[in-house]
């Protein structure tokens, strides 16, 4: 995780973008760089800025692009920026959604303070980070790629790859997956990378759900 974290804080509400701005700002590892008012905003924003941000926390409900549609061209065209949503918006359809465009994590706006800068350490930290209702909306309402059911079988995933998928599944970054199975960070890479295949996920919102609703973690 790099010393610095930096935020663009993406809401058409203006006096919460600010609240939120105000929050970040007194914070030592966090360092806000820039906010809009909604995804044409950003996408403006990230045209131009000399320094792009490691996280986007960003509201879905806003005019002109929405922040569903923000982040898929985000995904797109910056692959290393993590989005986090924030939003008032907390049924199991809206947190699918955003979590399979390629969100990193999901908050709700009435989340405690100390939450959403945890939620942002861990991201920064680990590239993604679901808490217990997201894991729980992840194993009972995405719709995973229906031929995945088909492929199960005994040797479909190595003793290896099922220990890292588990660890994958409780949030373990690269490094941690490493030091606790004795391996280079790059050997656990080259296990993520032939899971993604194997499942025929995208990324790791697609592979936690595999895990799940496959029953190969229970968590």
């Amino acid at each position: 995780m790099a010393e610095e974290i930096n935020i663009v804080v993406v809401d058409d509400e203006v006096l919460f973008r600010k609240g939120i701005v105000f929050l970040l700002q007194r914070v030592k590892a966090i360092k806000v760089v820039g906010e809009a008012g909604d995804g044409a905003e950003l996408l403006e924003y990230l045209e131009t800025a000399t320094i792009l941000p490691d996280i986007i926390l960003i509201d879905i409900n806003m005019p002109t692009i929405n922040g569903v549609e923000a982040t898929k061209n985000i995904r797109k065209q910056y692959p290393d920026i993590k989005i986090i949503a924030l939003t008032s918006y907390h049924t199991p359809l809206f947190i699918a959604n955003m979590i399979q465009e390629g969100a990193a994590s999901y908050l709700i706006k009435n989340a405690h303070p100390d939450e959403m800068i945890k939620t942002i350490k861990e991201v920064a930290k680990k590239g993604f980070y679901y808490n217990e209702n997201v894991i729980q909306v992840l194993s009972n309402n995405f719709s995973p790629n229906k031929k995945i059911i088909n492929f199960l079988s005994d040797d479909f995933l190595s003793s290896r790859e099922r220990k890292i998928l588990e660890l994958i599944c409780l949030q373990q970054s690269t490094v941690e997956i490493a030091e606790k199975l004795f391996i280079s960070p790059r050997t656990v890479e080259g296990y993520r990378i032939s899971l993604l295949v194997k499942t025929e996920t995208k990324n790791v919102a697609g592979l936690v759900v595999f895990a799940l609703q496959n029953k190969i973690v229970s968590l």
